[in-house]
């Protein structure tokens, strides 16, 4: 994928910030973020500059205390917002040596890897971070999300089916599993899959996002440029517009010459 096709993506697949920040040399904020232990906790979006000022804070809350778990978690989360990816996993990887039980940073620091590519890696530390036993959703759609990276599509959507077992229709893993359908180019299922996980009262923007692309993978652009531009700024959603037109032209390649076109892949998780 070209470099400005996939930051397109990006923004289409993703609530992600994308700006790469420098961290502070202030002194240390004495409010700011609650320590995030649990993974896969939800909490409202927030802005770059949000994202900012919890980076500027769990920096020096982490120097401080540089073998603590949960300070380590949410530095390196606000690290992975502002897309210091690397920057992450030298956080995480340590904390886990440190604390090789630790289930939450087990979840944190595979997620980590697999936002920087290490997709094998990845998975073998996201299956230490709950127990067959006590299986744990958030992991089991991340998980799914590195299967899909690597390829093994069907594989996934047995991940994330056994995900839904435990948490009927939630839409983050429903999302997953119709980006799982859309990369096996089987559209159909990917629609009626995205559709049932935008019906969903917690479905985020994101979500949307995804129903957007295959729709216009579909052919039915002026749906799609509809759902593309919600819950958008104007930038973000012409740059979402323009990303599913030249998705619509790669579908009709695909259709006619049996070119797969590019699809985002399922999310890693938060």
């Amino acid at each position: 994928m070209r470099p400005r096709t996939a930051h397109a993506a990006r923004l289409l697949a993703s609530a992600a910030i994308a700006a790469v920040l420098a961290l502070s040399v202030a002194g240390c904020k004495t409010t700011g973020d609650d320590i995030t232990g649990s993974i896969g906790k939800s909490d409202p979006p927030r802005t770059e500059a949000e994202w900012r000022q919890s980076l500027d804070l769990w920096a020096c809350r982490y120097r401080d205390k540089p073998c603590d778990a949960d300070i380590a978690i949410a530095y390196a989360r606000a690290l992975r917002a502002t897309d210091q990816r690397a920057q992450a996993v030298a956080v995480l990887e340590p904390a886990s040596i440190r604390n090789p039980n630790n289930m939450p940073l087990l979840g944190a620091y595979g997620r980590a890897l697999a936002d920087a590519g290490n997709y094998q890696q990845a998975l073998d530390t996201l299956s230490r971070a709950h127990t067959p036993d006590q299986p744990d959703w958030r992991i089991l759609n991340a998980q799914g999300a590195v299967l899909d990276q690597m390829g093994r599509h069907a594989e996934a959507q047995r991940i994330y089916s056994a995900a839904l077992k435990i948490v009927p229709d939630e839409p983050s893993v429903l999302s997953n599993l119709g980006l799982s359908y859309a990369l096996m180019k089987d559209l159909q299922h990917a629609e009626v899959t995205l559709r049932r996980a935008v019906a969903q009262p917690k479905a985020n923007p994101k979500v949307r996002q995804n129903l957007a692309l295959v729709i216009a993978l579909r052919g039915r652009f002026a749906e799609a440029e509809t759902l593309a531009r919600a819950d958008l700024p104007e930038s973000e959603a012409a740059a979402n517009v323009s990303y599913l037109r030249q998705m619509l032209s790669q579908h009709s390649e695909w259709q006619k010459n049996g070119r797969r076109p590019n699809v985002p892949l399922p999310d890693s998780g938060t």
